[in-house]
């Protein structure tokens, strides 16, 4: 048969695939206006259900199971209609360019041509007419090479195949652009055209643009650090998109997108992946960067970013300014935070005053006291346990203090009729004598007051975190720096902490102090978190997320030749510096070498200003050759 027959014979295919599509979607669309009418005529009879007469013991009783019944079918109701959103979903993705690959399998002596796309599409007798790109089978068009094949059943088992044709195809407005047969994952031929295109469309083909070594990143689901080395243009950030997509797809009765969290370097980076990661399927994972991370965690403080500091760097880094901020940025640092809390006598440790009117409730001195006398062998967040538990129960003893006084009774005497009967009715019996009533009252007014310390006690206010790290860090004795030189530092954070300021190495390590102590700060319900751009976050970072998420598989991608923002050179790079970082964790390391971005030409001249170790591969695109102008 020849190429022009076989293109017609497929997009034959195609257009009958389309209007399977645009029939389902006519539906769909159809039973979403019956459900969403569904929906509002349930939560208006819901109103009228709850007005049931509830005076009688036998009638509250028949309310509340109605009540509940109302409730169960809202839910019912809403679940159907996000069903079927999610199908309109994904029809549309569907409509334009129903799928890129196919394969041809004898498994069994039963031969079979399968279409690959970005979402499964079935028939009413129940054949996919498209398989899913994430689907386990799938795994054939990105792994397989024409011969013995297998793949990894739902069921968790390998099946042997016999891959018989693997075809591409680009498929725009419904119409097959090209068609061609190759025994690789993805021909060059392809990237090439998709590279070339001048489009706004945030990578709505980038699947048919995945190679071999991008098929591992995207499918690792065993290793608990996954590090991508990737140079300029070689599909990194597109691979780790299409990870996060199959991960929710693979895993998606384990995990949701609220569990994936992507640290991004940029906001504007952040809003491009938003557009890109529904193109794949799937709704949006959290996203953040690193001033936002440390922001949220050092409420009322500004954070230094990144690309300030590089700026301040530019104008005064002197030797012994990057030897303290490497010390800084370090496991180094990690470490001796750990050592300091074994170590140091508990009156190094600050606290603050309890104060409410500006009068001073708990002092520090008292909280000093209370924890110096918790038993030292305890961990220290069970000592701090302990204090915050006694903190507690002197505050009790101080609002019943504060109940007896006469600025609470005047608070009970001058109630108003409406706030005295929410309060009888809400905390008074109605067996208490009119005394017993009164001492009720004024402890819940007196309570109420307090309630601020309460709250600070509730949230660890009473300790001062910046304030520690400062007794820490005078005790630090660095090799090469003064101890003028480091003590000018000390007085220069102790100055940006009185101006609510912190650059990034002091912020993180304040946070990992802060949690030593208390206990807190860690997230077991991440599963998975990505960091783009490794390069630019230090050592130190890198092991405090590690504590910040320790149930969470973690991806890493960058590329340590493009590290510019932190005071290491490549020779104590964050990527040296991971196997220390992440001793007792299987770890995977993958490198993507071939840079797609520019021609062979501009490729080729790059590497001749670069280190002769540097292992770029440029792609088969040409262009003109560049010409110096220096």
């Amino acid at each position: 048969m020849t190429q022009n027959n076989e293109k017609q014979q497929e997009q034959q295919r195609v257009d009958f695939v389309i209007d399977e599509v645009n029939t389902q979607l006519k539906d769909t669309k159809e039973q979403l206006d019956i459900a969403f009418k569904e929906r509002r005529k349930v939560e208006s009879s819901y109103g009228d259900t709850a007005k049931v007469n509830t005076i009688e013991v036998d009638d509250q009783m028949e309310t509340n199971a109605a009540i509940q019944q109302q409730k169960q079918l809202v839910a019912l109701t809403v679940e159907s209609e996000s069903i079927l959103e999610n199908k309109e979903n994904s029809l549309n993705l569907l409509k334009n360019t129903p799928y890129f690959g196919r394969i041809d399998i004898d498994e069994d002596g039963e031969k079979e041509s399968l279409y690959i796309g970005t979402s499964s599409l079935i028939d009413d007798d129940g054949e996919f007419l498209v398989y899913d790109w994430r689907a386990p089978i799938s795994s054939l068009y990105y792994n397989g090479t024409l011969g013995k094949a297998s793949y990894q059943t739902p069921t968790g088992h390998l099946a042997d195949v016999e891959l018989l044709k693997k075809r591409q195809f680009k498929i725009e407005n419904g119409l097959i652009t090209k068609m061609f047969d190759t025994n690789e994952t993805v021909g060059d031929e392809m990237l090439q055209d998709v590279l070339n295109e001048n489009s706004d469309t945030h990578l709505k083909n980038i699947v048919a643009s995945v190679q071999h070594q991008q098929n591992k990143i995207i499918r690792d689901t065993s290793s608990d650090v996954l590090v991508v080395q990737g140079v300029a243009g070689s599909g990194k950030t597109s691979a780790i998109l299409q990870r996060i997509a199959y991960l929710l797809y693979h895993s998606r009765s384990e995990i949701n997108a609220d569990q994936i969290i992507l640290f991004s370097p940029n906001h504007l980076f952040s809003h491009y992946i938003s557009e890109v990661l529904p193109s794949l399927g799937e709704k949006n994972m959290r996203q953040v960067t690193l001033a936002d991370f440390l922001m949220r965690r050092h409420e009322g403080f500004r954070i230094e970013s990144l690309f300030d500091r590089f700026e301040r760097d530019q104008n005064k880094f002197p030797e012994a300014a990057q030897t303290i901020r490497q010390f800084k940025e370090s496991l180094a640092l990690y470490e001796a935070l750990q050592d300091y809390l074994k170590r140091t006598p508990s009156d190094t440790l600050a606290f603050n005053d309890l104060t409410l009117n500006g009068e001073v409730v708990i002092s520090q001195d008292e909280i000093l006291k209370i924890y110096q006398k918790t038993p030292q062998k305890l961990v220290l967040s069970e000592r701090f346990r302990q204090t915050k538990n006694q903190l507690i129960a002197l505050l009790k003893k101080r609002v019943v203090s504060h109940a007896e006084s006469r600025d609470v009774e005047e608070q009970v005497e001058n109630l108003s009729d409406a706030d005295f009967h929410y309060y009888h009715e809400n905390f008074v019996n109605h067996d208490e004598t009119i005394d017993e009533e009164r001492d009720i009252l004024n402890y819940q007014l007196a309570k109420e007051d307090y309630q601020p310390l309460y709250d600070a006690i509730y949230n660890d206010l009473f300790i001062d975190n910046y304030q520690t790290y400062l007794q820490f860090l005078k005790q630090v004795n660095l090799p090469n720096v003064s101890k003028d030189t480091f003590e000018e530092m000390i007085r220069s954070v102790d100055q940006d902490i009185e101006n609510h300021f912190l650059r990034v190495d002091d912020a993180i390590a304040i946070l990992y102090l802060r949690d030593l102590l208390t206990g807190s700060g860690q997230n077991f319900a991440i599963k998975h978190l990505f960091v783009d751009e490794m390069q630019d976050y230090s050592p130190l970072f890198m092991a405090y997320i590690r504590h910040c998420f320790p149930k969470a598989k973690l991806t890493l991608l960058g590329d340590y030749k493009q590290n510019i923002f932190s005071s290491y050179d490549t020779e104590n790079s964050t990527y040296d510096q991971i196997p220390n970082i992440f001793q007792n964790e299987s770890k995977t390391y993958i490198e993507l070498n071939t840079s797609y971005r520019c021609s062979k030409q501009i490729t080729e001249f790059a590497k001749e200003l670069l280190d002769k170790n540097d292992h770029i591969d440029s792609f088969s695109r040409q262009g003109p050759n560049p010409k110096r102008t220096f």
